[in-house]
């Protein structure tokens, strides 16, 4: 074959490729847990008459009807009164996937609302409030935003209005495969949404009729929640020209891709996505004067929508926490996105199904929904931001603004809000919050000390501050909730740093904060599994309590309760009581308390008050309750990881010794994503303050068992500021991944990830860490797919670089499994594809506003996806290789066989058979196929592009491909087996003068052999089948998406689609005989590119593909393949012009010898 071996380069890629590609895939494979509780339901679908543009047999409209009885369609139809909401199913997805959540709304209306909890809750950060992070007084400002948007949302133990859930039946199509599905869609939910306003109006016409002067107020805005692809159908319903306004003002989306689709392999898709998503931003932009400041009397289109996106985590194959992200799309001011795993109750993640039933979240959900009714119109509050700030409280933790973890939340504007003057905000009556402290970038004591002397001069401001903070009520429980130690002989003093509870006893513990919080530990933080207010109660003194009832009442009113200050942490399964009053394992935290110096500050003394066990005659006693608080110093407990000792774990699993008395709060900054790095984290109790030799002498097994009935379990908080929150309580042995992707293009700020551990300071730990390579693998293909797709294009492009520089240069053409070695070596050519196209890109995002991606993370990933395209490549290469060379040496084989025999035996028969062949080949339509085979395609393949489907006109192109290189390696495998059997038996060959060729020959003295032509004819063809493969595989979703369609459904493809694909047909057709130098750039000045050809334009094609890749875009790889294709034509078409008409102009051709 020319000498074309594959070398080390190729194999060692190969290898690595398939590596990579084998431990992902085995990854996927693999069973993931499920913790979601099944959601049950009585289902029953009441069918709404269509609107009547749509055909009553294509799509369909029905109401969700909550028992097991038999009822009225017509009189519940006319029932109609409830808050209208609209579910839109997924890619392949059915209007029965409503059934969970619209159960759990029907459940929760009757039910009331859930037992209120006493732990923070959520606030607004200053984007989202729409405060100028650079002004004063922004934090003050935040909050009381909040309180006031929240004052009037109470439901007072019922909510005031129920439910009418919807759906509408899109008979299961995938519109995550084709964007004409897609459009669709979004405009038949559209005719949904104004059928349900009318049907509602119709009911209540009809109910007029009966009942005059109901008072009933007519909904005006259907909510719409969409699951999957149906998220973005919602979305696109909103922008839609035909919409009524006003129409939507409320969209949730369950795990639905917002930033770009998960199959961004179509053109069409990708086009109707950057159409959608350019039509938000527009919508919420609004007019400015020419000084640059906005208009009093402008309003932005879409400043009444809300959105929210809830993503499902780790266990989300289909659609990751990037792609439903709302970044960059809806302001944070109208728009949250959070993921399944922090959000309030759920605490877990979900695949990308079963978040529809999973229990947890179902039902966070309806009441959430059921909360944004207003009670005086019984409708959704008309307020975008009191709608945004139910979503926050109700969904999101207050954990992450709690370590100063959420993106708003950095070290300056902290600084910047405990700065302000406390007369200012008193005066001001702001309900502000008492403390948002980062631990993780604790502040110098000695700066620490020069702000509490400088705050210690404002001390009558600061009484002032909490009698104000008290007459809000912000911290204290309510009355119903309040108990009192009987007296103050239950008071215990602690002179520790460290203060245990392990039983409700009714005490109160004082703990002296000058006492104890001394060197650097001025930091204080409590985790219990006690409810705060009804199970502990925690307050901040002044100054300890006296006898005399005058100065008690005194102190009282200067005391500060912070007890609903408490975040709530998600406890894992209690712990079993083995017999009735017998002692149990320490239960998981539920809570958790921090407070800085600055919030202890003008306090002497901190109180934690036990509530008195209940008692409950005949039943065993809960099991042991738990509390423990620390004052502890941040940098105590801070590891800094080095990336080469995270790595290293891969070979040799890393330790870290936590002895007795650590800190309770245990950080460890991760260098590299956990997105991209997953961690294996295991922790094993070493010790817990029993004697040694009571440890020697137990086993393992009961050695933890003791362990486990003082110290409560580990948990940890895993932070990445792409992914959020994940929590994994009862920690022993996990694996810390998120779903984040640092290295892409819409990334933003640090790459590293935080894991927090919260480890009882009374027993001491093993921390082991090693890297998870099949977790790395499988998050890494799972991460980066697109962008290897868009690489791979790029790659094959490059290949047919060469391979046109050669026949530019007049020299013997490269195989495409010879470019990609080529292109591999080192430093060059392998440093200016690889790194060169990425420093450019580089480039131009230093002229982004708004940060960009980590450069070293961009950097390894691109390389490696870089180096797994070239595999891929190459494993095309050699596998097509293999079948055509399989298949031309077989009918070689057969064709010598058949000559032989027929010399043998001289059939009549044999002879009479080829006889007939020979006639059917004398055809019309035959003998005009083989005049001119390329027409033929070009003319059958475009109209099916055209009129059927663009994959199926290039699976016609592929197989013209497949043909040509069949027949180009068949005529040189039966030419060299003819001089092979001829020189074997002796006759003399005639030299043939063509096959001399001098290696510095111009580029017209070059003239090769006919072996020599097939052999290159062969390696040009398939080049273009791996190119055109390529862009017919992207297309094979929406191929399959339109063969499932019914044919009375099926429409004209997008001319968007087809026009791409044609660009493609006549590249690969016109391209198939190099058999003239184009000439496109003319360089005199280098002698080495007197003549820039197809060179430098797949050169280009070729960089943008690799952008295109970078941006996880592959579809707009067809934008340079369509541009090669009518660029390349056009020029072959001039230059055959030019040839024609000067009979003495110099042209490249083969000499074909038979």
């Amino acid at each position: 074959m020319g000498g074309q071996g594959m070398r080390w380069r190729v194999g060692l890629v190969v290898v690595i490729s398939v590596a990579l590609a084998g431990i992902g895939i085995t990854g996927f494979l693999k069973p993931l847990p499920n913790s979601c509780i099944m959601t049950y339901m009585y289902p029953t679908y009441i069918p709404v008459p269509g609107p009547p543009e749509v055909r009553s047999d294509k799509y369909g409209l029905y109401l969700y009807h909550e028992g097991w009885r038999k009822i009225d369609f017509q009189l519940h139809l006319r029932k109609l009164s409830g808050v209208p909401v609209l579910f839109i199913p997924g890619n392949g997805g059915s209007y029965k996937q409503v059934r969970s959540v619209a159960a759990e709304s029907d459940r929760a209306f009757n039910g009331g609302p859930l037992e209120e909890s006493f732990y923070q809750e959520a606030s607004f950060t200053l984007e989202e409030a729409g405060i100028d992070t650079h002004g004063p007084g922004e934090r003050g400002a935040t909050n009381f935003q909040m309180g006031e948007l929240l004052a009037n949302t109470d439901v007072q133990g019922q909510y005031p209005n129920h439910l009418d859930w919807f759906a509408v039946d899109l008979e299961g199509e995938h519109s995550a495969m084709d964007g004409r599905i897609l459009e669709e869609h979004t405009d038949y939910v559209v005719l949904a949404i104004h059928r349900i306003l009318d049907q509602y109006k119709e009911s209540f016409e009809a109910r007029s009729k009966q009942i005059k002067e109901t008072g009933e107020i007519l909904p005006t805005s259907v909510i719409l929640v969409g699951h999957s692809m149906g998220g973005f159908v919602a979305r696109a319903a909103v922008v839609h020209s035909k919409l009524r306004a006003g129409a939507v003002k409320t969209i949730l989306t369950l795990s639905s891709p917002h930033s770009l689709p998960p199959i961004a392999l179509q053109p069409s898709l990708g086009h109707f996505f950057s159409r959608v998503n350019d039509a938000w931003r527009r919508g919420y932009r609004t007019s400015k004067t020419r000084s640059g400041r906005i208009k009093s009397s402008s309003k932005a289109l879409l400043s009444d929508v809300v959105v929210v996106s809830i993503f499902g985590g780790i266990h989300d194959y289909q659609v990751r926490s990037r792609m439903a992200s709302l970044d960059g799309i809806v302001p944070p001011t109208n728009g949250l996105t959070i993921g399944a795993p922090e959000m309030l109750n759920v605490w877990l993640s979900s695949e990308h199904q079963s978040i529809l039933w999973c229990n947890q979240l179902v039902v966070q959900v309806a009441h959430t929904l059921l909360h944004l009714v207003d009670r005086t119109s019984a409708q959704p509050f008309a307020s975008a931001q009191t709608r945004l700030a139910l979503f926050v409280t109700k969904f999101r933790s207050a954990l992450s603004q709690t370590f100063g973890w959420l993106p708003s939340m950095n070290s300056n504007e902290l600084e910047n809000v405990h700065r302000l003057p406390v007369e200012a905000e008193v005066g001001r009556g702001r309900k502000e919050e008492f403390f948002a402290h980062k631990i993780l970038q604790a502040q110098d004591d000695d700066q620490l000390q020069e702000e509490a002397e400088l705050a210690a001069r404002h001390a009558s401001s600061i009484l002032l501050d909490v009698r104000d903070r008290q007459r809000n009520g912000q911290f204290f429980c309510q009355k119903s909730n309040k108990w009192e130690i009987d007296s103050q002989e239950k008071d215990l003093y602690i002179n520790t740093p460290t203060v245990t509870v392990l039983a409700m006893d009714g005490r109160r513990r004082w703990l002296d904060i000058k006492k104890l919080a001394v060197n650097r530990k001025k930091h204080f933080i409590l985790v219990t599994n006690l409810s705060p207010c009804s199970g502990v109660r925690v307050h901040l003194w002044p100054e300890k309590e006296k006898t005399q009832p005058n100065i008690d009442r005194a102190v009282s009113r200067r005391t500060l309760e912070v007890t609903t200050k408490m975040v709530q942490l998600p406890a894992g399964p209690a712990p079993r009581q083995i017999e009735p009053g017998g002692q149990t394992e320490q239960a998981p935290p539920s809570g958790l308390l921090l407070l800085s110096p600055k919030e202890l500050h003008g306090f002497r003394f901190i109180t934690i008050s036990v509530a008195p066990r209940p008692t409950v005659s005949g039943r065993p006693p809960p099991a042991t309750s738990m509390a423990v608080g620390q004052f502890f110093n941040p940098k105590d407990g801070s590891y800094k990881f080095d990336s080469s000792w995270l790595l290293s774990s891969v070979y040799k699993k890393r330790e870290l010794s936590l002895s007795e008395e650590h800190p309770l709060v245990v950080n460890f900054s991760i260098p590299l994503s956990l997105g991209t790095v997953p961690l294996v984290l295991e922790v094993e109790t070493s010790s817990c303050g029993i004697s040694d030799s009571q440890m020697q002498q137990a086993g393992d097994k009961e050695r933890a068992g003791f362990c486990k009935l003082r110290c409560f379990p580990p948990l940890a908080l895993a932070w990445d500021p792409y992914a959020g929150l994940e929590i994994f309580p009862n920690l022993h042995n996990e694996t810390i991944v998120l779903d984040s992707s640092p290295a892409t293009w819409s990334s933003y700020g640090s790459e590293k990830s935080t894991i927090l551990l919260l480890v009882d300071p009374h027993c001491a730990y093993t921390v082991s860490m090693e890297v998870s390579l099949l977790k790395a693998a499988n998050r890494f293909i799972l991460t980066y797919g697109l962008q290897i797709a868009g690489f791979t294009v790029a790659v094959i492009l490059f290949a047919l670089m060469r391979q046109a520089r050669a026949a530019e240069l007049n020299l013997p053409l490269p195989s495409v499994l010879a470019c990609t070695e080529m292109n591999l070596i080192f430093p060059l050519p392998f440093t200016t594809l690889a790194v060169g196209p990425l420093l450019l890109f580089l480039l131009y995002v230093l002229t982004w506003e708004e940060p960009g991606p980590s450069f070293w993370s961009l950097v390894v990933v691109s390389l490696i996806c870089y180096v797994f395209a070239n595999g891929i490549v190459a494993l095309l290469a050699i596998g097509t290789l293999l079948v055509f060379h399989s298949a031309a040496s077989f009918q070689v084989f057969l064709k010598f066989r058949w000559q032989t025999w027929l010399e043998a035996y001289n059939s009549n028969a044999a002879h009479g058979f080829v006889s007939r062949l020979s006639t059917c080949s004398n055809l019309q339509i035959v003998r005009t196929v083989r005049g001119k085979p390329r027409v033929a395609v070009g003319v059958i393949s475009s109209f099916l592009v055209f009129f059927v489907h663009p994959g199926v006109g290039l699976v016609i192109l592929l197989c013209y491909h497949a043909w040509s290189c069949y027949i180009s390696l068949y005529s040189y495998r039966h030419k060299k087996g003819m001089a092979a059997i001829n020189k074997k038996k002796g006759s003399e060959e005639v030299q043939d003068p063509m096959m001399e060729s001098s290696k510095g020959a111009t580029l017209t003295e070059r003239k090769c052999s006919y072996i020599d032509v097939q052999l290159e004819l062969f390696k040009v063809q398939q080049g273009l089948l791996l190119l055109h493969f390529t862009a017919a595989a992207m297309l094979v979703p929406s191929l399959i998406a339109w063969a499932q369609r019914p044919a009375i459904d099926k429409n004209m493809p997008w001319f968007y689609d087809s026009i791409f694909a044609f660009g493609i047909i006549v590249h690969g057709l016109y391209e198939g005989h190099p058999d003239a130098t184009i000439s496109v750039l003319s360089l005199p000045i280098v002698s080495q590119l007197t003549s820039a050809g197809l060179s430098s334009i797949y050169g280009v094609a070729g960089l943008y593909c690799y952008f295109s890749g970078i941006v996880l875009s592959p579809y707009r790889s067809f934008y340079a393949l369509a541009v090669v294709g009518f660029l390349t034509t056009s020029l072959r078409l001039k230059e055959k012009i030019r040839l024609k008409g000067d009979p003495t102009a110099k042209r490249w051709h083969f000499h074909k010898h038979s």
